[in-house]
């Protein structure tokens, strides 16, 4: 049932009952079976009386131990048909039972019950037709197909609430298992992306440091004998400090906003490699640079990742191969991929350290996330090289 409330339409919950409220409708069904019993039992002799009372007694029960109420509610039934040739108001215990049977009960107990059913049905039409002269056969066919009737409605109701409520708890748990799945995928997306915000702090702040630190070292070993010099290295260095600073403010407002459009500076791009090959000649080092035209177009991801492993390996030159170390970056654009190689005449597998810091491994999760591959590591007679090969 629907109702529309401006322009949304509400579906309502179909009624259900609480714990408490189906205790309290099996206590009301069963005592509405046995209050005629209890009421009037002068109306019926003894014997009739313990009958009506131990078969529907159970049924205070039926929910929570279906078949153990079966069984006894049966058995009742059948020591009834031994001891009485006539049916009692106790009886209808019977298809009560066995609805609650298949409908709490798993389809193998329901399959047993139903077959009980039909053979109280065959048993109770012959002891009640018995007492008379002559066993009227239609009306032995009468009883069978009344009562088969009234066992088969109940074994039917009952298995049909059973595979609903199954259908509707496989929905509950669908529904739970999506749930945790969007939860999982969630957090990983989180990790994924810490991990990456956390790559790019390491790159702008390992870059601007690094340009700093050689600026700095520079200028104060020149300054001893040429005061002049300082004035245009402390700019570098302002501008450097100016430049990272500006980088951590983008990365912080995209923690903020989630989306990073808050009117910063744009993520680097394959064009932007000439700046910072221009940079890190104005720190000092000697770099020669082959690379590409702007006619060449990539994905923004695969640039800044060129990027990033260009600037990585730059800051790995000035930090580890030592003073006068000059590097070599190539940039190729193949049809189907972007080769990138960064080469130092350095100290090599003599510089400190077993494979120049977490940089490395930031580079292998950044060329890993496009599907690249990186090769890393000391060339024979000296110098340290750095590989990559990005698809486009």
């Amino acid at each position: 049932m629907q109702r529309v409330e401006g322009q949304v339409a509400v579906r309502q919950q179909p009624f259900r009952l609480g714990p408490r409220g189906r205790w309290w409708f099996d206590v009301v069904l069963a005592g509405a079976l046995l209050a005629p019993v209890v009421v009037m039992p002068v109306a019926y002799d003894l014997v009739t009386f313990a009958f009506c009372l131990l078969e529907i007694v159970p049924l205070f029960w039926r929910r929570s131990h279906p078949r153990a109420v079966f069984v006894a509610v049966a058995g009742v039934s059948a020591l009834q048909a031994l001891a009485l040739d006539l049916p009692t108001w106790g009886q209808v215990a019977f298809p009560v039972a066995l609805y609650s049977l298949a409908r709490f009960g798993d389809s193998r107990s329901a399959l047993a019950g139903l077959m009980v059913g039909f053979a109280g049905a065959f048993v109770g039409s012959w002891v009640w037709l018995s007492g008379w002269d002559a066993l009227n056969y239609g009306a032995m066919v009468s009883y069978l197909m009344t009562i088969g009737t009234i066992v088969i409605a109940a074994w039917a109701l009952g298995t049909l609430g059973r595979t609903r409520q199954a259908y509707v708890d496989a929905l509950e748990q669908r529904h739970l298992q999506l749930l945790q799945d969007a939860e999982q995928r969630a957090a990983l997306a989180a990790a994924d992306e810490r991990a990456r915000i956390a790559r790019e702090m390491h790159d702008v702040v390992a870059h601007g440091l690094s340009m700093i630190i050689v600026q700095a070292d520079g200028a104060r070993y020149a300054a001893r004998t040429d005061p002049s010099i300082a004035p245009p290295v402390l700019d570098t260095i302002a501008t450097a400090g100016r430049e990272a600073l500006t980088e951590m403010r983008r990365l912080l407002g995209l923690l903020r906003s989630g989306d990073g459009a808050d009117g910063a500076r744009p993520q680097p791009r394959l064009g932007d490699l000439h700046e910072l090959v221009a940079e890190a000649r104005a720190a000092g080092m000697r770099v020669e640079a082959a690379l590409p035209g702007t006619d060449v177009v990539v994905d923004a991801g695969v640039g800044l990742t060129v990027y990033r492993l260009v600037q990585e390996a730059l800051n790995n030159v000035r930090r580890h191969a030592g003073p006068g170390a000059a590097a070599r970056v190539s940039v190729a654009a193949a049809p189907d991929a972007l080769e990138v190689e960064v080469i130092d005449d350095g100290r090599g597998a003599a510089a400190e350290g077993d494979g120049r810091g977490l940089g490395l491994v930031g580079m292998r999760e950044r060329v890993a996330t496009h599907g690249g591959e990186l090769e890393t590591g000391p060339l024979v007679g000296g110098g340290w090289r750095v590989r990559a090969r990005l698809p486009r």
